[in-house]
C-alpha cells in the first residue's frame, strides 16, 4: 500500500468512532515492529519520526529528513494496513520544509515561541505550505505537562480562535495527558475535554497516551480524539529487552548484532515493539478496520 491521505483515515476514524495510534519510531527495527502489530491486528496507523529528537543530535541538518522520509515512504508502501506518515514535534521550520516535501504527509510543529500569537502565526504560514502539497498539518494549543514544567490547559474559545485562524487539520490538546510520564496513568479532565471537542471541528489528537488510563483513552475516542500518540513506554519496552539481551556471554558478534537470527539485539527489538504496540492498540477501536 502507499500512504493514505490523513484526511481521510481521520474520517474514516469520524465515521466508525475509533483512535489512530501514532507509535513512534527512532530506527528501521522500531518501524517495522509497528507495522507488524498493525498488520497482525488488521489496524491503520500513523508511522514516523519525532522531528525535535532529530533536529538536536549532533551535526544534524535538514537534509537528514530526505533520509527518514525515504524510509518511511519504502516502509509504508510495503505494509499491508494504511498509513500515515509524520514528522513530530519539531519547533525547527527548516526541518519542518523539508519535510513538507520528503515524503511525510503530516507534520507537527511544536509549540514553541514568545506567544501563543507567534506560534499561531507559524502554524499558519507552515498550513499554507502544507497544504499546497496535500501535507496534512497538526498543531497544539495549551501545553502538556512535562520534566519540565507543570504545563497549561487547553482553553476551548482558544482552541476555537486557533483552528479558525491557521485552518490546521489536527489539533493536539491538554487535558491532563502528561509528556514522556515514566511511572503509572493518570485519568483525563474529560469535562474539558468535551468542552474543547463542542468548540472545534477537527480530530483532536492526545500526545502522552503512555501515561493515559485505559477507562479515559476510550471515553477520550467518544469526545472527538481521532489519533493518541504513544512513545515512552515503547523505548522503556525496548531498552529492557536490549539489556536482557546484551547480557549474554554470547562471544560471537554476528549472533548479537546484524545476523537476523533470534538473538540478534535487532530482531529482539523489532519484535518487543511488536509487542509494545499490541499491548495498547485494542484500545483505540481501530483493529480490524484496515
Amino acid at each position: 500500500m502507499s500512504l493514505d491521505p490523513i484526511a481521510q483515515m481521520m474520517h474514516a476514524a469520524r465515521e466508525q468512532q475509533y483512535a489512530v495510534g501514532y507509535f513512534e519510531s527512532w530506527n528501521l527495527d522500531s518501524l517495522q515492529g509497528v507495522i507488524d502489530a498493525a498488520e497482525q491486528t488488521r489496524s491503520p496507523i500513523i508511522i514516523g519520526f519525532n522531528g525535535e529528537f532529530l533536529s538536536e543530535r549532533t551535526n544534524a541538518t535538514p537534509d537528514d529528513v530526505l533520509l527518514y522520509g525515504k524510509l518511511g515512504r519504502a516502509a509504508a508502501e510495503q505494509a499491508r494496513v494504511p498509513c500515515g506518515f509524520i514528522f513530530n514535534e519539531c519547533s525547527h521550520d527548516a526541518w519542518l520544509e523539508q519535510a513538507i516535501t520528503s515524503g511525510f504527509n503530516l507534520i507537527m510543529p511544536a509549540g514553541t515561541g514568545p506567544s501563543l500569537e507567534d506560534y499561531q502565526r507559524r502554524v499558519k504560514r507552515l498550513a499554507i505550505m502544507a497544504h499546497a502539497r496535500d501535507v496534512a498539518i497538526e498543531a497544539e494549543v495549551g501545553e502538556l505537562p512535562s520534566l519540565e514544567g507543570p504545563g497549561i490547559p487547553s482553553d476551548p474559545q482558544v482552541a476555537a480562535k486557533f483552528v479558525a485562524a491557521t485552518r490546521v487539520d489536527l489539533l493536539c490538546v491538554s487535558v491532563g495527558n502528561e509528556e514522556i510520564k515514566l511511572n503509572g496513568r493518570a485519568p483525563l479532565d474529560l469535562t474539558r475535554l468535551e468542552a474543547i471537542h463542542k468548540s472545534v471541528d477537527v480530530p483532536l489528537v492526545l500526545h502522552g497516551g503512555s501515561g493515559i488510563e485505559d477507562e479515559s483513552l476510550r471515553q477520550a475516542i467518544r469526545l472527538g480524539v481521532k489519533k493518541i500518540n504513544f512513545g515512552t513506554y515503547m523505548k522503556q519496552i525496548y531498552l529492557r529487552a536490549l539489556r536482557r539481551a546484551l547480557a549474554s556471554d554470547e562471544l560471537n558478534p554476528h549472533a548479537l548484532l546484524g545476523g537476523g537470527v533470534e538473538t540478534d539485539i535487532l530482531v529482539i527489538g523489532r519484535k518487543s515493539i511488536r509487542d509494545a504496540v499490541l499491548e495498547r492498540i485494542e484500545l483505540l477501536g481501530c483493529c480490524g478496520k484496515a
